[in-house]
């Protein structure tokens, strides 16, 4: 059955981060929004302890997460492969629901640096012509530090980020000072800062919106403190302590009358008027499998960013790239996130992983880039180096090499291995390249035959190289730890990407890059689309190319800015805003 619903000002497709922040600021400028999820809806009810204390339903077998068969994407790594679809969740998980990926997130909220944002400016300034490889797509983000810092300085308030202030040189300015103290240091943590203190570097608690006190934020939700559970990652918070849209945004928009969202609403297509120069609202398929039009003067593509690339192509918004030619820019500048380090093993430390958080941990920016002169060694780019607390849940708990699989010998090793274990990694950035991106699969389709979205990906050698030679920098502090046995986990120049290896980071981003030129951007500086005006796509999706910092804040701050673009500007004019 063909349904047309009633037309609203504002639609948003996706009820995450991003979608949660866009629909509540429109909301509150007055307009008439509609939220659409593809998945269900996640009330805070259904996390009240102990219900999300479940290792094997939400680590293991992604019980808020999206399904390969009604989300997936086919994948390689060069376009001499063929790509085959994602069939299990691997090296990253996508969330499902209100909420989104916001609600099984760590919450470590470090923010990129200055140089981040203009990266392709660093270059030209400090490497020689020809010092790094021809294949690398570095692009400046078109907003200045000045710009979104307070974009920044706002989210970290909506969701109660909690740190050390003063404590990494390298950081920009701030507004204002961290919302709240940091969190406790657990025993790994103690260590890796004394360690790294002594070496001369500028360690500092992970900036963290699982909160360390009662908190109160700008849209009057109540945030509880911390208990230290270790149900973080892959969960949404017991506790109602981590920030997530649920906990921080989504119960104040809920009451707004202007506002409504429908779960079980799957996005297949952006409808644009015949001229193509503006759209008319998106088609929907509910659960009943009904095709529903939603009128629109205004759409907003909120959801994860592989999801809004998949969007724009489907529905003809802006030109798909071509990394032959160099032509077209929706699919350009795909990346992800790389993660290197040593795990330790200590017979006589107890780290007690069941009293910790997450984003418990910390970290030192000294290699970021600028941070360090990297100009005469073949690469661009930085990484954080950090110990974070491995939470308390035995199945995915670290075991020391060499242990049985199965049986008496598994419990034994398990035995052995509980709580003696900690870690010390490396969250690399990643340069954007020529040949990483994305396009539609002309073969495969997803179950409302839709195309689905190809991912070409494999690690830049730049990034290797960066790698290597941070592996010993990051050796020298292990060795110093003294630990009984250590794991390597590092990567080299001879690393491939392995799509279903373990889990590493759900840090996508890239496709539908923001940036001052048509030509290289599939959006303006305000996220709003070069092509059709009336579609803002603000997300991860957006990242010219990714640093080594978690997404989130500048995720964050951008959906902000956009908001700001929309209510101040556009609504007043409607039409390009460049």
């Amino acid at each position: 059955m063909n349904i047309t619903n009633e037309p609203v000002d504002a639609v948003v497709v996706g009820l995450g981060w991003t979608g949660a922040i866009m629909a509540i600021e429109l909301a509150k400028a007055g307009l008439r929004v509609r939220a659409l999820e593809r998945g269900p809806d996640r009330p805070n009810a259904e996390f009240a302890y102990p219900k999300p204390a479940d290792e094997l339903a939400y680590a293991h077998r992604h019980k808020i997460m999206q399904s390969p068969r009604q989300a997936g994407f086919t994948v390689r790594r060069t376009r001499d492969e063929t790509a085959q679809p994602m069939r299990v969740l691997g090296k990253f998980r996508l969330g499902d629901g209100v909420g989104g990926s916001g609600l099984h997130w760590t919450a470590v909220q470090i923010r990129p640096t200055p140089t981040d944002l203009k990266l392709k400016t660093f270059v030209d300034e400090h490497y020689a012509p020809g010092a790094l490889d021809e294949e690398l797509q570095i692009q400046n983000y078109p907003v200045s530090w000045d710009e979104i810092e307070p974009h920044m300085d706002f989210f970290d308030r909506v969701t109660g980020t909690s740190g050390e202030d003063g404590k990494d040189p390298f950081e920009g300015p701030r507004t204002s000072p961290y919302p709240l103290p940091a969190l406790k240091d657990t025993l790994n943590c103690a260590m890796f800062r004394g360690q790294a203190e002594k070496m001369g570097y500028h360690p500092f608690s992970n900036p963290s919106a699982a909160v360390s006190q009662a908190y109160t934020n700008p849209y009057g939700q109540q945030i509880a403190p911390c208990n230290y559970c270790g149900y973080c990652s892959f969960y949404a918070c017991l506790n109602y302590s981590k920030a997530s849209p649920q906990t921080t945004i989504l119960d104040t928009l809920n009451r707004m009358p202007n506002y409504d969202y429908l779960t079980g609403a799957n996005v297949t297509k952006v409808e644009l008027h015949p001229d193509g120069k503006t759209a008319r609202g998106v088609t929907y398929v509910d659960n009943d499998g009904n095709e529903v039009f939603q009128p629109a003067d205004i759409v907003i593509l909120a959801s994860f960013s592989l999801n809004n690339v998949r969007l724009m192509l489907n529905s003809k918004i802006g030109q798909q790239y071509d990394p032959l030619t160099g032509e077209g820019t929706v699919g350009r500048n795909y990346a992800y996130q790389l993660g290197s380090g040593y795990t330790m093993f200590f017979k006589d430390k107890e780290f007690n992983p069941f009293v910790a958080a997450g984003p418990t941990g910390v970290m030192f920016n000294d290699f970021g880039p600028g941070n360090f002169d990297s100009s005469q060694l073949g690469f661009v780019g930085g990484a954080k180096v950090h110990s974070s607390q491995a939470t308390g849940n035995p199945i995915s708990m670290a075991m020391m090499p060499g242990s049985p699989k199965w049986g008496p010998g598994f419990n034994k090793a398990l035995k052995d291995s509980y709580g003696h274990s900690m870690a010390v990694k490396m969250t690399i950035s990643n340069v954007s390249t020529r040949g990483n991106y994305l396009d539609l699969d002309p073969t495969y389709k997803d179950p409302y035959g839709m195309p689905m979205l190809r991912m070409t990906y494999d690690y830049p050698q730049n990034d290797l190289r960066l790698a290597e030679f941070l592996n010993g920098k990051v050796k020298e502090i292990v060795d110093a730890l003294g630990p009984d046995m250590v794991v390597d986990g590092t990567l080299t120049t001879k690393s491939r990407m392995n799509y279903t290896a373990g889990y590493s980071s759900t840090h996508n981003v890239g496709g539908a890059v923001m940036g001052d030129d048509p030509r290289t951007s599939a959006v303006n500086r305000y996220l709003q689309s070069w092509d059709v005006h009336n579609v803002f796509v603000p997300s991860g999706s957006a990242f010219p190319q990714n640093f080594q910092a978690n997404p989130t804040a500048l995720i964050g701050a951008l959906s902000y800015w956009c908001a700001q673009a929309i209510k101040d500007r556009y609504l007043q004019n409607p039409g390009p805003l460049v």
